[in-house]
């Protein structure tokens, strides 16, 4: 039936499969049935198919009876019937034994992991499987269907429970399908066949009677195509209150694939028994717990090799501690791990200093961590023996990697542009999501400065508007921030933009199940939610930011390696800090969320602009380039008679020279006609009579308007009511 849809497909009537208890099961073949398969298998080998022989048909009897019956209470036709009751024969040959004492392994082992294995190994269709593994389920109570690789569900239940049975079933949860977002149209073959599998598992056509044991133990050791799906399907069925909880696929164990890096390999077990015991009892965020996990077996593995009688952290001295620290000081990368392909091209290149200094850290912590809980004896400090040396500590320090503007630039442009179109391209599934989210959490990325965790866990309701200073100002967008890893919730202003967009998608959105917030317990509403479920931690990196990088026209990495969703955070940062009106540093702080200013120390790269706009407003070198020359008399230095106080340095005043060596402290600055340091240039007589002369004619001869008069007048009386106030001030010479 290869080629025909769904509805056209081949299914069993209404009524109900049993089996006929007068059927003939003895366990055993009989000499005359291994005799005749024998023939019929010589008879395959020359071409031709035995049981169609009187003799062949009359000693198989029994074994062909049930066989063919399944296949007439599914309205099989007569080519894949005979093909698939062909094969079972074959396979009970080699087995010798009838198909209703096959095990499990060996029904797999028929099944093939694929039609195409299937279809090399018989030379029959996909469809001849698809009846294989019906006759299994109905004949032989086999329910091992997660373990026999791709299949088509939905077909298989045709055959096993019936067309109206399986529809009934599908068509009570398209209901709650349609409200969470899915799209019938494109999205129901998935659900659909998601819950096919489940029912087929449990062997239950009733929804309502599925058990969440059955969801578990498909999701756990199914194949890894329907693991999502099906965890969907169990949000669906538990918004219907039919299960008590949907399932996340993503942090329930699930089997691992064979070849999988195991990080204990290698470890001592005393070593290993002391890491699990301080793993249980440790109170850390999830991924700072995982990765100090990793570092204490990599010092399990250096154990192993250099003092393999010491595996155990109580009987550590202070030598073993300081031997241990100045090996991490000179650690490369491949060294005490077993990290299989995992950065194989920087095997054996020098670790980075802040990985050095991760590495003692989490050993200085889990040393220092049994000690306080009373489970090892106090031999050393490890706050001082695990220190980090000071030469790996200075080359620690504030190193934001900012995208560079003109990049940035672009990026901001494309994010702002996005098109539905931009989203279906290449192998990256953009589409998966609604345009509106997708560009949403776009722009959350480009313009709130906010951390991946941060964008991934906004709750409906996170903007709200408020009305600016002045009449005419615009409105204010607040952003509510939640909770995050170094502060407690918080409001920050941010672009409108954000806002806009927010409130688009929340029309759009509509109504999604509450979700349990892992950071604070609460049951909440995630603004991110389609179809029943959070966008995943993955989505900005893999595909946001590829999507963007591919409308800019730039690369995916730069000089400062990846592109990532936190480099975001430092270059607004960074942008924010090198403004025209730049915001301090602790505003800065507060914006981000930060617990110090210390650490938002680590997001600011100071731009040499900002910089030299810094020392221009500071007046340094202005201030230089206008202060008064000094000039120096050469021959009174020489001569040495500056030693007995004769003066040999003058400042340079214009109208004269002032020989006073704090000519910055003087009070005077430029009244210095009374000033005995005072040395007048020849000329400065004639200058002062045209001075004169040129403000008597213009007071006198020259016609001013009233305005100009006042100006020129009020002139003269600051200048008269400042040497005033300087008579009482005493000159540098006490005069």
């Amino acid at each position: 039936m290869v080629g025909k849809t769904d509805n056209q497909a081949p299914c069993q009537s209404s009524e109900l499969w049993s089996q006929d208890k007068n059927w003939d099961i003895t366990p055993e073949l009989s000499t005359n049935e291994r005799k005749a398969l024998a023939d019929y298998a010589r008879c395959l080998a020359l071409g031709k198919k035995g049981y169609h022989t009187v003799q062949v048909r009359r000693e198989l009897t029994r074994l062909i009876i049930p066989l063919k019956t399944a296949l007439k209470w599914m309205n099989a036709a007569r080519t894949p019937s005979d093909s698939v009751i062909h094969n079972i024969l074959i396979e009970m040959h080699c087995l010798n034994k009838p198909y209703w004492l096959w095990t499990e392994d060996q029904w797999v082992g028929f099944f093939c992991p694929s039609e195409g294995e299937f279809h090399i190994k018989f030379g029959a269709s996909g469809n001849c499987r698809q009846y294989a593994i019906a006759l299994a389920w109905l004949l032989c109570d086999f329910g091992r269907l997660e373990l026999i690789g791709r299949f088509f569900q939905y077909r298989l239940c045709l055959k096993v429970f019936g067309k109206e049975v399986t529809d009934k079933a599908i068509k009570r949860i398209q209901d709650s399908m349609k409200r969470w977002g899915y799209n019938l149209e494109h999205d129901r073959n998935l659900i659909r066949n998601a819950l096919c599998m489940v029912m087929l598992c449990q062997r239950e056509s009733d929804p309502e009677k599925l058990k969440i044991e059955t969801f578990k133990r498909v999701i756990e050791i199914g194949p890894a195509y329907m693991r999502t799906t099906v965890a969907s399907l169990s949000r669906i069925l538990s918004d219907m209150n039919i299960l008590p909880k949907g399932i996340d696929h993503r942090i329930d164990n699930r089997r691992r694939p064979n070849q999988e890096y195991r990080a204990i390999t290698n470890v001592p077990e005393e070593w290993l028994m002391w890491c699990q015991k301080w793993n249980e009892l440790t109170i850390r965020s999830p991924s700072s717990q995982i990765s100090m996990w990793y570092r204490i077996l990599q010092c399990g593995r250096w154990l192993a090799v250099t003092h393999p009688d010491m595996t155990s952290p109580a009987n550590w001295s202070r030598e073993i501690a300081i031997e241990y620290t100045a090996e991490v000081s000179k650690l490369v990368i491949g060294k005490w791990s077993d990290p299989r392909s995992m950065y194989k091209e920087k095997h054996g290149n020098l670790m980075k200093p802040s990985a050095r200094a991760a590495v003692l850290q989490s050993v200085r912590i889990f040393f220092r961590d049994l000690q306080e809980w009373g489970l090892i004896p106090v031999n050393f400090n490890p706050d001082r023996v695990f220190q980090l040396p000071r030469s790996i500590r200075s080359k620690i320090g504030p190193d934001p990697r900012v995208v560079p503007d003109d990049i940035w630039s672009k990026l901001v442009w494309a994010g702002i542009n996005l098109k539905p179109e931009d989203f279906k391209y290449g192998k990256q599934l953009y589409y998966r999501y609604p345009f509106n989210l997708a560009k949403t959490v776009c722009i959350f990325w480009l313009f709130s400065g906010l951390r991946l965790d941060e964008i991934i866990r906004m709750r409906v309701g996170c903007i709200h508007w408020v009305d600016g200073k002045e009449k005419n100002d615009h409105k204010i967008c607040i952003l509510h921030v939640p909770i995050n890893k170094t502060s407690k919730a918080f409001n920050k202003p941010v672009d409108s933009i954000i806002g806009e967009y927010v409130e688009i998608w929340e029309k759009e959105r509509g109504v999604q199940p509450q979700k349990h917030e892992e950071k604070t317990g609460e049951i909440v509403n995630y603004l991110f939610m389609y179809k029943g479920n959070r966008i995943s931690r993955g989505y900005i990196n893999n595909s946001i930011i590829p999507l963007l990088c591919r409308k800019a026209g730039v690369p995916l990495e730069d000089a400062r390696g990846p592109i990532t969703s936190h480099r975001a955070r430092a270059t607004i940062a960074s942008q924010l800090f090198n403004s025209k009106e730049s915001i301090s540093i602790f505003e800065l702080q507060q914006w981000l969320g930060h617990t110090s200013p210390q650490t938002t120390q680590h997001y600011l790269n100071i731009t040499p602009t900002k910089l030299a706009g810094s020392l221009l407003k500071a007046g340094y070198f202005e201030r230089n380039r206008r202060m008064i020359s000094v000039l120096i008399d050469q021959d009174i230095v020489k001569a040495g008679t500056n030693v007995s106080g004769e003066a040999w340095r003058y400042y340079d005043l214009g109208h004269g020279l002032c020989s006073y060596d704090f000519f910055e402290q003087c009070p005077h600055r430029m009244a210095c006609a009374k000033c005995s340091f005072y040395v007048p240039k020849e000329s400065s007589k004639a200058q002062t009579i045209e001075a004169k002369s040129n403000l008597m004619r213009m007071l006198q001869e020259i016609p001013l308007t009233d305005t100009e008069r006042a100006a020129v007048e009020d002139g003269v009386q600051a200048m008269d009511k400042l040497i005033k106030e300087l008579k009482k001030v005493p000159t540098p010479d006490k005069s």
